[in-house]
């Protein structure tokens, strides 16, 4: 093992509070707002590295991401159902105009699919939730697919750590290639829904 991996590894915490930590750093940045500052990505993707060089057993790390993910959204829905406009016109909310615009955009544009694809486009992550649950989006439709992204992302942000995992330089080439895949399904997705209202 690496002399630097060796170190971090004494730094870390264990157990319990190692894998509490994965769903909390994935819960924080599904949320609205607190999810711009943390990196959690990035964060749960070298979890599967380091689970990969003896830091942690994967598939609990994948449930702790998985369940973080999935309440961090829930908590921005609801807070958007509940409290969406008096949070839009907060003095904190302001500054984050521009990312609130484009979460409207792209759920006005694609409705629950925007759950479940805007767990995957950084910046508006936490935002389309948020704007879900102000746009009144029904609960079990709004559930089901976060459920779904929450499972995907929780296992594919970890794996592509742990399968690729030689070296980290690796697992940023692959975590660049992951992010086209789902840009493509993304655009195929609008051209399918796109076709589907022209033709009928």
């Amino acid at each position: 093992m690496e002399e630097w991996l060796q170190h971090l590894f004494n730094w870390l915490p264990d157990d319990n509070i190692y894998y509490f930590s994965i769903g909390m750093i994935a819960f924080m940045e599904s949320l609205v707002l607190i999810g711009v500052i943390v990196p959690g990505s990035t964060i749960i993707v070298f979890t599967g590295f380091l689970a990969l060089h003896g830091k942690g057993d994967i598939v609990t790390i994948v449930t702790a991401s998985v369940f973080g993910a999935f309440w961090g959204d829930f908590l921005s829905y609801w807070l958007g159902a509940r409290s969406g406009p008096a949070i839009i016109n907060s003095r904190v909310m302001r500054k984050q105009k521009k990312l609130v615009l484009r979460a409207e955009a792209f759920f006005a544009a694609h409705g629950g699919k925007s759950v479940f694809f805007g767990r995957f486009f950084g910046p508006i992550r936490g935002f389309i939730p948020f704007v879900a649950g102000g746009a009144k989006m029904k609960l079990r439709a709004f559930i089901g697919y976060a459920i779904i992204s929450a499972i995907l992302w929780g296992i594919s942000y970890p794996g592509l750590g742990y399968l690729a995992g030689v070296s980290w330089q690796n697992v940023q080439r692959w975590s660049g290639r992951f992010a086209l895949v789902i840009f493509a399904a993304l655009i195929i997705t609008i051209l399918v829904t796109w076709l589907r209202r022209r033709y009928r």
